[in-house]
């Protein structure tokens, strides 16, 4: 059995609840309403940029030139790619760009941000790939689950499942899993007790995540 075998009693409950928060079970029918989704997207935009310093950190640490050069790449991707993907995503939804650039980090992506690269930076390689695990995974199973049960109407809600069920967000899914499962298999038990402790909170906050844009969570002072 893998570490990520081991791993599923933890994870497939928070995915479970993610895809029964009215948020996602909304966004897959396509009758969530757009405010909600428009907060998700300025968030995510925000989220993004921490993201990227999580993958430098991952290059910095890696232990072999490959995996090195594959973190680079995804920074790389994410900073030039992705943010300009994302731009344009937001567009269909009315956001401009100087909206995504101004938003604040609410709470718990302040939190949820503050934790990757807190970890990234004080932590062990394993550390920061057991926190970078719970994004991929997540989003995939459910993009997957959700595309299983048909798209929605709305096409900029389907485009959402689209990406993260597509075989390209599958396959880096399936390397971070298996990036782990070699880390954890050279690891003492006391470092995979760790390992699946981050996992758990980062899968945690990924919940938290939708929760918070479902109901707008704001600063209250």
């Amino acid at each position: 059995m893998t570490f990520t075998d081991e791993l599923a009693p933890v994870a497939d409950p928070v995915w479970d609840a993610i895809l029964d928060h009215p948020m996602v079970r909304q966004l897959g029918d396509g009758s969530l309403d757009t405010e909600p989704f428009e907060y998700w997207v300025k968030q995510d935009y925000v989220y993004l940029v921490d993201y990227a310093r999580v993958f430098a950190y991952g290059a910095a640490t890696a232990p072999d030139l490959e995996t090195m050069g594959t973190f680079a790449d995804l920074l790389d991707s994410t900073i030039d790619t992705e943010m300009d993907l994302h731009r344009a995503y937001a567009a269909e939804f009315g956001i401009t760009e100087s909206e995504l650039e101004a938003t604040t980090a609410s709470p718990t992506t302040r939190a949820y941000t503050d934790f990757l690269v807190r970890v990234a930076a004080t932590g062990t390689f394993g550390d920061l790939v057991a926190v970078l695990l719970p994004c991929m995974w997540g989003f995939n199973e459910t993009g997957l689950r959700l595309a299983a049960d048909g798209m929605p109407d709305d096409d900029r809600y389907a485009e959402w499942i689209r990406t993260y069920s597509g075989e390209e967000f599958t396959e880096l899914t399936t390397w971070c899993k298996e990036l782990m499962d070699e880390v954890a298999a050279g690891a003492g038990e006391e470092a995979r007790d760790r390992f699946r402790d981050l996992f758990y909170t980062s899968a945690r906050y990924e919940y938290r995540f939708w929760d918070a844009a479902w109901r707008q969570e704001d600063w209250e002072l």
